[in-house]
């Protein structure tokens, strides 16, 4: 998709994979070898104006090594942020932005002097790695603490253990900031997650007060100015409240263009991919603004069938990634912009299986 973007402006991709059958291949040169394999990262920067990433789960090492050869944004020391739960909760209360109570995690001890602290429920996760609601638990109870252990304590760099956040929905806000430190944001957005995976977002969220769009731009800004970062950044907040006395907790980022922001592909008048490629090419970015109310549904699993069934549904955009479907594998979207599209995302999903 940032491919996709990119192309109309006249630029130019060289993709770095695992896979020889990466989607990326239809729309540039494709590299294909290990995220950290030193001869492909060099044959990827060969030449190259800048290198960027849309998947976290690199090394931010192998990035660091890639700066002599072009400019890495966003910067390879914000990946590393957001690769460590610790230092990403440390880097948003240093900066202001609101978090929960959380205690890293390394041993039985330790988890149980913050199950002490923290009381339950809490919210155990692995400090590294982990997407899509993988390496997590929710713990209820003693019993629970020790299962949670037994399955994610030996994770390589240890856990962190959460306050648990009663919330009363979740919401993201898509940023995106230039070389010179021009800066911008997508209106907030809700979203709704099913076993940890994102189902469905709709923009923009529903009865958001000027004042939480404010607080969550500036969360992102201070993120970004601090980071010294360049491109598209998310940001997730837990809403806890309703109506005037709600407030915005942050639960992580994501340095990249992020699901909850494929919606703006038509919902926006300039994509978060589209920016993205502004901001890491140096060209001036591009307005936030909405197109219209829209609505994006992902496609998990699912068969190209379902993809094809709801292109013949009037007001519908089907995106299919052509990857291979499996069970939990985000293989497409659909998007729906307009008037109705909050209320008739709903009536899609149910119709096409997508959401119970």
């Amino acid at each position: 998709m940032l491919g996709l973007a990119g192309l109309p402006l006249g630029l130019r991709f060289r993709f770095l994979d695992p896979s020889r059958e990466a989607p990326a291949a239809s729309v540039g040169e494709l590299v294909v070898g290990a995220y950290d394999d030193a001869s492909a990262l060099r044959r990827l920067a060969d030449g190259a104006d800048a290198v960027t990433f849309e998947f976290e789960n690199v090394s931010a090492g192998a990035l660091e090594s890639l700066s002599g050869l072009a400019p890495v944004w966003p910067p390879p020391g914000a990946l590393q942020v957001a690769q460590d739960r610790i230092a990403e909760k440390d880097l948003f209360r240093s900066l202001g932005v609101e978090v929960r109570a959380y205690h890293a995690v390394t041993t039985k001890d330790e988890l149980d002097a913050a199950a002490a602290a923290l009381g339950y429920p809490l919210v155990l996760k692995t400090r590294r790695f982990g997407y899509d609601g993988k390496g997590q638990a929710v713990v209820r109870d003693a019993a629970a603490l020790e299962q949670a252990w037994s399955e994610i304590g030996g994770a390589p760099g240890g856990c962190i253990a959460e306050e648990f956040v009663a919330f009363s929905r979740e919401v993201s806000v898509i940023a995106v900031r230039g070389p010179r430190g021009e800066f911008d944001a997508y209106p907030l957005v809700e979203n709704e997650h099913r076993e940890g995976i994102l189902r469905r977002t709709i923009a923009p969220a529903p009865g958001v007060s000027p004042a939480m769009t404010r607080r969550a731009r500036e969360a992102a800004k201070r993120v970004m100015e601090h980071t010294g970062y360049v491109g598209v950044l998310a940001i997730e907040f837990f809403v806890v409240g309703v109506g005037a006395e709600s407030t915005l907790v942050a639960n992580e980022m994501a340095p990249r263009v992020h699901n909850s922001g494929h919606w703006s592909i038509e919902g926006a008048h300039c994509s978060q991919f589209e920016n993205h490629c502004r901001a890491v090419a140096g060209l001036p970015l591009g307005p936030c603004e909405l197109a219209g109310e829209s609505a994006m549904l992902n496609l998990i699993g699912t068969p190209y069938e379902t993809a094809r069934s709801a292109m013949a549904r009037g007001g519908v955009r089907v995106h299919w990634y052509g990857k291979e479907p499996r069970a939990g594998r985000k293989v497409g979207h659909l998007t729906l912009v307009g008037p109705d599209s909050h209320a008739g995302s709903v009536v899609l999903a149910r119709e096409l299986g997508l959401m119970s």
